[in-house]
This record gives C-alpha cells, sequence and structure tokens, in this order.
C-alpha cells in the first residue's frame, strides 16, 4: 500500500516538473472545490435539518428523512420571523448610515488633511478597534438603560429599542469605516477639489458632492461589510433587548430566543428553516455588490 503511494506521489511530481501550468490548474481547481464544498456544507446542513420532521433528527445522517417543504411556510406561523428580520434590516440601515456618515468625515480629515498628532489619534481609534466587545459591557449597559448621571442629567433607557442596539455597534465598526476611507479619500487627485472649491463648494460640499461619489467602491465596500457586520451580531442584541420581536430584537438573537422559552423540545427543524430564510437578504446583497466590494477592497490597497 505505502508503496503504491510513494509510486503515486513520484509520478505526480514528475508530471508537475514537465507541466507546471496543468499542476498549478491542479492544485486551484482542488483548491477551490475543498473550499467550496467546506463553505456550502452549513447550508446544505440547514437544509437537511429543515426538510426532516423534528421527531426524526435525532437518527438522521446526511440524507434527510422526510421532504417536509411545508416547513418554510409553517416557520412564518410559529415565529414573527418577518418581523425579526425588519428589525435586523433597520438597525443595520441605521448603523451604516451613521457609520458612512461619520467615518466620510473623519476620514476626508485623516485622508486630506495634515494636522497635529494625526498618526496617534489615528493608532488610537485602530487600538480601540480591536478591543472586545465584552470590554464594554458594563458601562455600555448601564450607559444605555438609564443607570447613570453624567453632570446632573440622567442618561435615556434605550433597552428594547433599536437605540440601544445601533449606537454600541455604530462605536464598533466606525474605526474599520475611518481606516478604509482614509486610504480611499487620500488618493483623490487635489485639483478636483480645488476646482470644486474655486466654484464656490464649501469642504463639506466638496466631501458629498466630489470625493465621496470618486470613492464610490470604498463606500459601497464599507457600507455592505457593515450592514453584515450589524445583520449578522448577537452580543449587543441579546444585551439590550428580551428577545421579543415587537421590542426590536434582531433576526440571530429572536431566532436563539426560541430555544430558551421551550421547556421540553426543541424545533430544530424550524430553527434551520428560520436560518436558511434569515441568510436571504444578506445573499442577495452580496449578490449585487460584490464587484464594488471587490474592487474596493483591491483598489484601496493601491497608492499611486
Amino acid at each position: 500500500m505505502f508503496h503504491r503511494i510513494n509510486t503515486t506521489l513520484e509520478q505526480l511530481s514528475e508530471t508537475a516538473l514537465r507541466s507546471p501550468a496543468d499542476a498549478n490548474r491542479l492544485v486551484f481547481t482542488g483548491g477551490t472545490i475543498v473550499f467550496v464544498l467546506t463553505t456550502l456544507f452549513p447550508f446544505y446542513w440547514l437544509f437537511v435539518l429543515a426538510l426532516t420532521p423534528n421527531e426524526l433528527i435525532s437518527n438522521m445522517g446526511l440524507v434527510p428523512k422526510g421532504y417536509n417543504l411545508a416547513v418554510f411556510a409553517q416557520v412564518f406561523q410559529e415565529l414573527p420571523l418577518h418581523r425579526y428580520i425588519f428589525n435586523s434590516v433597520l438597525i443595520s440601515l441605521m448603523v451604516t448610515a451613521v457609520v458612512i456618515s461619520l467615518g466620510s468625515v473623519a476620514g476626508y480629515a485623516f485622508g486630506r488633511y495634515e494636522f497635529s498628532g494625526k498618526r496617534p489619534l489615528m493608532l488610537i481609534i485602530l487600538v480601540i478597534s480591536y478591543f472586545p466587545p465584552a470590554a464594554f459591557l458594563l458601562p455600555l449597559f448601564r450607559l444605555l438603560t438609564g443607570s447613570m448621571t453624567i453632570l446632573g442629567i440622567q442618561t435615556p433607557d434605550f433597552y428594547n429599542t433599536p437605540l440601544g442596539v445601533a449606537f454600541p455597534l455604530s462605536a464598533l465598526t466606525l474605526p474599520f469605516a475611518i481606516f478604509v476611507l482614509t486610504t480611499f479619500y487620500s488618493q483623490i487627485p487635489d485639483g478636483l477639489e480645488d476646482a470644486a472649491r474655486i466654484e464656490g463648494t464649501t469642504r463639506l460640499g466638496a466631501l458629498y458632492r466630489v470625493i465621496m461619489p470618486l470613492s464610490l467602491p470604498g463606500l459601497t465596500t464599507v457600507g455592505v461589510l457593515t450592514f453584515i457586520t450589524v445583520y449578522n451580531e448577537f452580543f449587543f442584541s441579546f444585551l439590550m433587548t428580551d428577545g421579543s420581536a415587537d421590542h426590536w430584537s434582531p433576526l440571530v438573537w429572536g431566532i436563539s430566543s426560541i430555544i430558551f422559552e421551550q421547556q421540553f423540545t426543541t424545533p430544530y427543524n424550524l430553527l434551520a428553516a428560520a436560518s436558511i430564510i434569515g441568510v436571504f437578504p444578506i445573499a442577495v446583497l452580496v449578490l449585487f455588490a460584490q464587484e464594488k466590494i471587490v474592487s474596493g477592497l483591491t483598489a484601496g490597497a493601491l497608492k499611486e
């Protein structure tokens, strides 16, 4: 057996030496197949779980035991899935709008101006972005639930509101946006902005009318990645909402809360179906924005 393996490896080595292009193509194809299989297998497994009746899941294999397609309609009857998806989309759009607006202003300042303390300040922003979210757990919870008093004024209570989830996520995703947009805005020729300023446009006007349209791949990259991050978020939604759809709980926490509500059995087939349906908004977003994302990630890495 070992002799046969050694012979096969020697033949592959000789083939690679004679035709490096074919060997590279073979390695690339094999790596792509492995990557696709490992990436798509979790979705296939969710599909198997969804189609298998809940009482047969304990003895299931790679093929579903039954084809209960009605589970994808049943999940909307058993769970307020449409409301969870709406909550996630709304909060994601709120955070994305805040991050792009504030990140653009900060990226414009860092990318196009020289001022004292510029590099240390950027370094501080990047260092803060690497802090784990759990480090902000207690202060943020007290701040956003009306448990703190600042200068004699009690902080508002944002528990079970969209702002309770959007506020901390905006702060956590903003450093990445600043870093990416700083790189893009620094590459815009000064002459274009100067021409806009000569026409009477203010600095903010030049930013929104000239700089941002020319940096559309970077803005799209920041917006899509921020949206996906917030849409898939669990930690702060678990902290700031009670899991109810009527109290603005996002999708991931809303689906997970079902496990805690069940006393005896967990409807794994419904959870799998809900997870598959919940992925569709992100899949559609990535499908339409994939070219902008790739161009944004590659163009931002080049300095002309």
